[in-house]
This record gives structure tokens, sequence and C-alpha cells, in this order.
């Protein structure tokens, strides 16, 4: 369903049980053999606290030696490690939460502060709470105060995200789109901040999902994940090559356009000026619109590949004169009625 498949290991914190009778859970736990000596190796060292029905689901681990706390460690730092255990790591108890209102099934085990309470959003979770010592919460965060960061949540990949490069059949894809009207394109976005903005835009947008072309950086670290605010675990996210994206835009026949700087002189074609007219005209036409990196901009291959687009600064600058004068005007009009 997500990368190669192969049967499922025992998950994490013996929960074993608990996944038998769903076979789509079982399937979206799968780990790579030596991610799965690393899971077992943390399991075994969650001790039980106590043994009530409720808090046999409890574990306490105080010691940032403990296997448990490497591989949390090695999931917050590691791309492809988190890739090759599908699972990754989520700081802080506001995105976990926010995360909840999709699908709380899609937490794996919950790390909580010494002495924190079960927030009342996660009662309902019938999976491994573990409480840690301060010093294990600073290094699995890798945060120096635990002052903002009373949980972390081990999460299983998202369903629908595909890693193109780990499929060696030609459907990966199926099943991910029905048709799609609009795919954001990211051409080689480097700030996890910038990355995860701009798949909550696309999310917020109710575009169709976001496609990740190679050197851009991984949309789960954990500062892309803080930026998207949950829209990564809800928006179909793809990581391919060009090679991909022009299979995937033939097959839906997309249109191909890129945001390109009005000033820029690398462009060898013309540039569309953004118009009401150019939008309209392409309401109802599928598309990906491509963005590129922060510094180098658009890739060669997107120059050569998309019809290029931008916004003119004399619009630009004519908005913000407006907005400029519209608050000057209201500024001196209070200063009349105050009698300033």
């Amino acid at each position: 369903m997500l990368l190669a498949r192969a049967p499922s290991p025992p998950p994490p914190l013996a929960l074993a049980a608990s996944y038998s009778t769903n076979p789509e859970r079982a399937l979206r736990i799968r780990i790579t053999s030596s991610s799965r000596a690393a899971v077992a190796t943390a399991s075994a060292a969650a001790k039980p606290a106590a043994s009530s029905r409720f808090e046999q689901k409890r574990k306490q681990v105080a010691s940032v030696a403990n296997p448990l706390v490497k591989h949390c460690v090695k999931l917050r730092l590691s791309a492809a490690y988190r890739r090759s255990c599908l699972r990754l790591l989520l700081v802080g108890l506001a995105p976990i939460l926010e995360m909840c209102r999709f699908e709380l099934d899609a937490i794996d085990y919950l790390l909580l502060l010494d002495g924190v309470e079960v927030p009342e959003e996660l009662r309902e979770f019938s999976g491994d709470i573990v409480f840690v010592s301060a010093a294990v919460m600073k290094k699995v965060s890798g945060m120096q105060s635990v002052d903002s960061t009373e949980a972390i949540a081990v999460m299983y990949m998202p369903r629908h995200f595909r890693d193109l490069g780990s499929h060696e059949d030609g459907v990966a894809l199926d099943g991910l789109f029905n048709y799609p009207k609009r795919i954001l394109v990211l051409d080689g976005i480097q700030d996890p901040g910038n990355l995860g903005t701009l798949i909550r835009s696309a999310c917020a947008f109710k575009w169709d999902g976001v496609f990740l072309l190679p050197a851009c950086c991984d949309p789960f670290n954990e500062k892309a994940l803080r930026a998207a605010r949950g829209a990564s675990l809800q928006l179909p996210i793809v990581s391919g090559t060009w090679h991909d994206l022009h299979e995937l835009t033939a097959k839906y026949n997309m249109k191909m356009m890129a945001g390109h700087p009005e000033s820029s002189g690398d462009a060898s074609k013309g540039i569309h000026s953004l118009s009401k007219e150019l939008a309209d005209a392409l309401l109802n036409e599928p598309l990906c619109l491509v963005l590129g990196s922060e510094g180098n901009g658009l890739s060669s291959e997107t120059l050569q590949a998309c019809e290029l687009v931008n916004i003119p600064m004399e619009d630009v600058t004519k908005l913000l004169l407006i907005k400029l004068t519209m608050m000057a005007s209201c500024s001196f009009t209070g200063s009349l009625i105050n009698g300033a």
C-alpha cells in the first residue's frame, strides 16, 4: 500500500495482538529487517508501570540510553529511516491534537512527560502510552526545554504518501488520485518550513495533491510537519522524478505551468502574465503548477517542460499603494473624529 509489500512484523511495544484482526492496519506497519530489530528492542525496553486493564498500556522510560529513545531520535533525524520504518515523529501536543481531528488511529504509540495527564482528546487512544523523564523528552524532541513539549507521537506513515523510488511497478499511483484537477509540484524546495507551508496552502485551497521532485526536503521532517499543521496527513503527497511526473500528467491529460519571476532572464520562451482572462481560461482544465526552489528557482527540466507564468510587479505595486492609501485615509479620518 505504501512501499514494497511484505508480511507484517510485530508492531512496536508488543501491540501485535491489537492489530491481528485488521489486515489493512497490519499492512501499514511493515518495516525493514534492520528497523524491525530496533523496534523489537525498544519494545522489550519499555516496562509496564501498572496492572489494571487501562494501566497495562502505560510504560515507563527514564534513561536516554533506552533503545526506544534511540529509535525515536533516529525517526526524527533520518528521512531514510522514517521511510524504512514507515513511521514518523510528531513533536508537541498542539500538532498531535490537530492531527487527531482527522485520524486518531494513525498514532502508533504516545510519549508523555512524567506527571502529565492524558489529554481529553486522546482518551479514546487504544495504543501504548509511554511516560518519559524530562531528559528523555529533551533527547527525543531535540528541544532544550520541555516547557512546551509535553507529548510526542510516533505515527504510521500516511496511507496516501507514495515514494515512487521504492516502486518498480507502474501502478504505484493507482487509487491515489481520482482524475485530479489541481496538483502542486515542488521543484527543489529545501526549507522544511516553506515546504510545510506550501502543503498547508494546497490543502486549504482544496487541491488534489502535492508532487515532490528530487532535491525537495522530506515532508515529514519535524519542521515541515509543524508548518503543515496536519495537512501532510490529509493530502496525497508523492515523491518522484520528472519521468514519474510526465506519466502522471499524461495519464490525466494535465497542463503544466510554472511560476517564474518576471525579471528573470533565464527563460528561453515567452512568459504569460497572470490575469483574470488567463485564470478563467484555466478554470476547467486539469493543471499542475510547479514552484521552484528558494535560491535556484526553477530547474532546467521545469523550464523546458512547462508554460511559464508570472505576477506582474506593477499589479502588486498597485495593490500595495491602494492598501497604503486606504490605511492612511482611515488613520486621517480617525484623527479628525477624535479631534487630534
